[in-house]
């Protein structure tokens, strides 16, 4: 990855600086002995700051309970995420508008908002880091873009205007100013003490495949993730006719992430939602889109038809008898598509709703409704974007000719209709129309393909995730929910316990009864486990005889935990399992440890709960045993 070095180019002094309460922020946070309580007090200085960030902690998800306050916000986001949201906001607050041109400052700020909504909820499913550092990533992805438009203004302007499809942005932007956006985006996240993590995917975002990170890697999944959420947010401040490109390669990136077509489009139409919200709240345009089925759908509905798969359903609105008959022999009985007529434009569009035509070929000058405004009327709406219209004049003005493309028409002939030029234009008619037909069944295709794909994926994450014999997670599913907890528990004010679990004298079982039946009382026991579970604690087989649980609550003493561990101990000792002709009785073993200040992370949680395991088994077995301030403490002595 290369950086731009802003001294070096003599811009330093120019670069987008975060100013008021997110500069002294940035400040703060540089220093070892600075408190949460001192942080709160910086930002409380400004209220829409404040209002920002309790409203983005509202919506983490970690918990139920509503944040009302500047603490409560801090300690749910997490200061390094707080950090960068200030600056984020501080940045779109100062440069709404500026001096560049040809950039368009909102626009800008929209895409941003989108990306960063979108980042922020895709990786909520992957546990690959908090989704407020995500949604700070994407916000602050491009800002090497806003950082050339005000250093460069004018320059920058000219190589706008000059990108093309073969001369992209990135070259023109190395070509004409030594350095280009990412670049410069990657060396001013470094100033602001972005991670490394974050500042190497968001260099590489635009082009993934450049980035030659190990494939399944933390950074790899980051960067594609960062990919698609650009993706979106190209997709949804594209104009109409150009959100088609998007759509296939969303689809298929969906797929990937076990999303079919009807998931992925409720959570971008989800995404999008989020997004007017907070443009609302930032004072960023963030437009209204149609639901994403309908515009991946918005094609002809063709009913079944008899007639030769080449033949073409033409609705013919003419009000001269005479052209009529001309058109419409040479439609139906000489090229053999299938005809309907009207005489004005509003008999027409009815009979546009009921038969959904390929074609119009429609006269401009007719009572009732005249061929320009049923034309408009056809393209209001979602079928009616796809017709190939021809509009028939006798009219040969320049002017009036424009105002009909504008309308919406396709292609024109002059009256008196030329039968050879007529023809012509009916080929391009055709063309449009085979070229319409082949884009939808690979539409089809590809939907098809897309739904198959996610399903597959669900089913491979299934397995790699699940324990075959008992249908539990696994260890390595464990082990990504213990990271998880571990790293939402230090954001919120929840309490985290771990709880392990051992069958006593499973050995015995095996010896005994063969290794079939304890295959059997392991199933019979990891259902007793699902049985006495509450919604949100789950059972983890980690191996032989052995599994965990991971408990969360919002009390701060253990005493809810060592509760449900007696409950859960007292269950399977009462438990009487029948397999076969043989009948026993189970006991089991605990080990409880609770998340306390001095772990450093969550191996150190796991080793002492293992210590209260082998002090339970080491005492007699059939015991809860708990590890606390750096001791163990026996749940069943009096």
């Amino acid at each position: 990855m290369k950086t731009a070095n802003p001294s070096q180019l003599g811009i330093s002094e120019l670069l987008p600086t975060p100013r008021g309460v997110a500069l002294a922020l940035m400040t703060a946070c540089r220093q070892e002995d600075i408190t949460i309580s001192e942080i709160s007090k910086l930002i409380q200085t400004d209220p829409a700051l404040s209002g920002r960030l309790i409203k983005k902690a509202n919506m983490t998800g970690l918990s139920t309970r509503t944040i009302t306050s500047v603490p409560d916000a801090i300690a749910r986001v997490g200061l390094n995420a707080v950090k960068q949201l200030a600056m984020g906001f501080s940045l779109i607050d100062q440069y709404q508008i500026g001096t560049c041109n040809q950039f368009d400052y909102q626009q800008f700020w929209s895409h941003s908002l989108l990306m960063a909504i979108a980042s922020q909820e895709l990786v909520k499913s992957t546990r690959l880091c908090s989704p407020d550092e995500l949604f700070a990533c994407g916000l602050m992805a491009r800002i090497g873009c806003l950082a050339l438009a005000t250093i460069y203004p004018e320059k920058y302007s000219e190589l706008l205007e000059k990108q093309t499809p073969d001369l992209t942005l990135i070259d023109l932007e190395k070509q004409f100013l030594q350095t280009n956006h990412n670049e410069l985006t990657a060396a001013i996240l470094n100033n602001y003490g972005f991670p490394q993590i974050f500042v190497e995917s968001i260099y590489y975002h635009e082009t993934p495949e450049e980035s030659c990170f190990s494939e399944g890697s933390r950074p790899y999944q980051i960067v594609h993730l960062l990919y698609m959420a650009k993706l979106i947010a190209d997709f949804g401040l594209s104009p109409e006719s150009e959100q088609n490109k998007y759509t296939t390669e969303l689809m298929l990136l969906g797929g990937k992430m076990s999303l079919d077509t009807e998931s992925l489009g409720l959570f971008i139409d989800d995404v999008i939602k989020d997004w007017q919200t907070w443009g609302e709240l930032l004072k960023i345009p963030a437009a209204e889109l149609p639901p994403f089925h309908k515009i991946i759908n918005n094609q002809i509905a063709r009913p079944e038809s008899t007639v030769d798969k080449f033949s073409l359903r033409i609705l013919i609105v003419e009000d001269e008898p005479s052209n009529l008959v001309l058109v419409e022999e040479l439609l139906s009985r000489i090229l053999g598509h299938t005809v309907f007529t009207a005489c004005n434009g509003k008999e027409a569009l009815s009979l546009a709703v009921e038969v959904l035509p390929h074609i119009v070929i429609t006269d401009w000058l007719m009572p009732v409704m005249d061929g320009l405004k049923l034309t408009q009327s056809l393209r209001a709406t979602d079928w009616g974007q796809n017709l190939y219209i021809i509009m028939m004049t006798s009219l040969d003005d320049e002017e009036e000719v424009i105002e009909a493309f504008d309308a919406g028409v396709d292609d024109y002939v002059t009256k008196p209709i030329n039968i050879r030029e007529f023809r012509a234009r009916l080929r391009a008619a055709w063309h449009y129309r085979k070229l319409q037909e082949s884009w939808e069944r690979d539409h089809e295709q590809l939907k098809r393909f897309t739904a198959e794909l996610a399903v597959t994926n669900r089913k491979l994450e299934h397995i790699a995730l699940t324990d075959m014999l008992t249908e539990l997670p696994n260890r390595r599913a464990g082990t990504e929910a213990l990271s998880k907890a571990w790293n939402d528990t230090g954001r919120s004010n929840q309490q985290m316990f771990v709880i392990l679990i051992d069958i006593d004298h499973f050995k015995k079982i095996n010896d005994t009864y063969g290794h079939a039946i304890g295959d059997q009382v392991l199933k019979k026991i990891a259902a007793a486990f699902r049985a006495i579970g509450r919604k949100n604690d789950v059972f983890f087989r980690i191996g032989g005889e052995e599994f965990m649980a991971i408990h969360l609550n919002d009390d701060t003493d253990a005493k809810p935990a060592v509760l449900f561990a007696e409950r859960l101990r007292q269950h399977i000792a009462a438990l009487q399992i029948n397999i076969d002709s043989f009948h026993m009785k189970i006991s089991i073993s605990m080990g409880i440890a609770i998340k306390e200040k001095n772990m450093k992370t969550e191996d150190q949680l796991l080793s002492a709960a293992d210590k209260a395991l082998y002090a339970a088994k080491k005492t007699g077995r059939n015991k809860t045993c708990l590890f606390i301030d750096n001791k163990i403490v026996d749940c069943n002595s009096n």
